[in-house]
């Protein structure tokens, strides 16, 4: 079995990574204020790194961003914003499933399932931030596979605004075979079943 080929990340989306997963698992609580100095110190960079990784956050919506104040964290969103969230990323997941079934290839599934290992892997070992980030990479590769960078684009802010301290991942091992349940309506070219489990997975 061939070995796997390091990938190589720049730093700039390592500092993201790092930023995104304090944020996901609420050790960096909403409205907290991020020093561009600090950062820069923390991750042993300038400080230009640091802003173009601000920015990225606030377009992703985990920061807002204030003339003269700076970055902060973001609130959670309010219930009727979640519950339109969770529609609207239903709608386009339900149409990334559909469109990707007859592109899926062996490769794909494996990749899929790769991912469905390292989301039990986390939850086994109770890394819930880890389990949350594979949770994300699973859906980016179906929306991905559908629609490229174009829909990941719209997908993506409603997805990551979404996990902002989300708890349900400690309470179930449920989450991790919903997605089982997805891959394997893929694998069996079955839309009814995959778009059924995908819905189940969404709330």
């Amino acid at each position: 079995m061939a070995t796997k080929t390091p990938k190589i990340i720049p730093v700039r989306e390592q500092i993201a990574d790092a930023l995104r997963s304090d944020i996901i698992s609420g050790e960096l609580e909403a409205n907290t204020k991020l020093n561009e100095q600090q950062l820069a110190e923390r991750f042993g960079v300038s400080r230009g790194p640091i802003r173009d990784v601000l920015l990225k956050l606030t377009k992703e919506g985990l920061l807002v961003s204030k003339n003269n104040v700076g970055s902060s964290v973001n609130s959670p969103l309010s219930p009727e914003m979640q519950k339109l969230s969770i529609e609207l990323r239903r709608k386009i997941e339900e149409f990334a499933v559909k469109t990707c079934m007859p592109l899926v290839t062996d490769k794909d599934i494996e990749a899929l399932e790769e991912i469905i290992a390292d989301m039990q892997e986390s939850f086994d070992k109770e890394e819930y931030t880890d389990l949350t980030k594979s949770d994300i990479s699973f859906h980016q590769y179906i929306v991905n596979l559908a629609g490229g960078e174009c829909l990941v684009n719209i997908w993506y802010p409603i997805v990551i605004r979404m996990r902002m301290n989300y708890q349900r991942i400690k309470t179930s091992q449920a989450l991790v075979d919903e997605h089982k349940h997805i891959l394997e309506g893929i694998r069996n070219k079955d839309v009814k079943a995959a778009t059924a489990a995908l819905k189940k997975n969404i709330k």
